[in-house]
C-alpha cells in the first residue's frame, strides 16, 4: 500500500508541476518583444544605442549597403519611416527577419538603413517602404 501511495504522490506532483510550468524552459520568441509604436508622425522603436546606420546602393535609396556606414543612432528609442524586406539576393541581416532593414535618419542628419537586428522592438508594425 505504501508503494502505491508514493507512485500516486509522484504522479500528482508531476502533473501539478507541468500545469504550473515548473521545470520547463522555453526561449523567448521574437513575438515576445513589444512592437514599434506610432506617435507624433513617426514610428518609434527601441534600438541598440550606438547602432550604425548604413548608406544605400543606388540613387533611389532602395537597397541597403552594409559596406558604407553614414552615421550612428545613439538615441533610444529612435524613429523610423518604414521597413524593407529583401530576399535571398539582398543584404543578409540575421535574426527573426533575416533580410529586413529600416529607413531612418542617423543622429548626424544622414539618411540610411538600420539593420533589423539592431532594433529590439518587433518591427512588423512599421509600414513597408514600397
Amino acid at each position: 500500500m505504501r508503494m502505491r501511495t508514493r507512485k500516486t504522490l509522484a504522479a500528482l506532483f508531476t502533473v501539478t508541476a507541468l500545469a504550473l510550468g515548473l521545470g520547463t524552459t522555453t526561449a523567448p520568441s521574437a513575438s515576445a518583444a513589444s512592437g514599434c509604436w506610432y506617435s507624433g508622425s513617426h514610428w518609434w522603436c527601441n534600438n541598440h544605442a550606438g547602432a550604425p546606420v548604413y548608406g544605400y546602393k543606388d540613387l533611389a535609396r532602395y537597397y541597403p549597403d552594409s559596406s558604407h556606414i553614414v552615421g550612428y543612432m545613439n538615441s533610444n528609442p529612435s524613429w523610423f519611416n518604414c521597413r524593407y524586406d529583401g530576399g535571398a539576393s539582398d543584404e543578409y541581416v540575421g535574426g527573426p527577419h533575416p533580410y529586413r532593414w529600416e529607413w531612418t535618419e542617423a543622429d548626424n542628419g544622414q539618411w540610411g538603413w538600420m539593420k533589423d537586428t539592431a532594433i529590439s522592438s518587433e518591427t512588423n508594425p512599421l509600414p513597408a517602404c514600397w
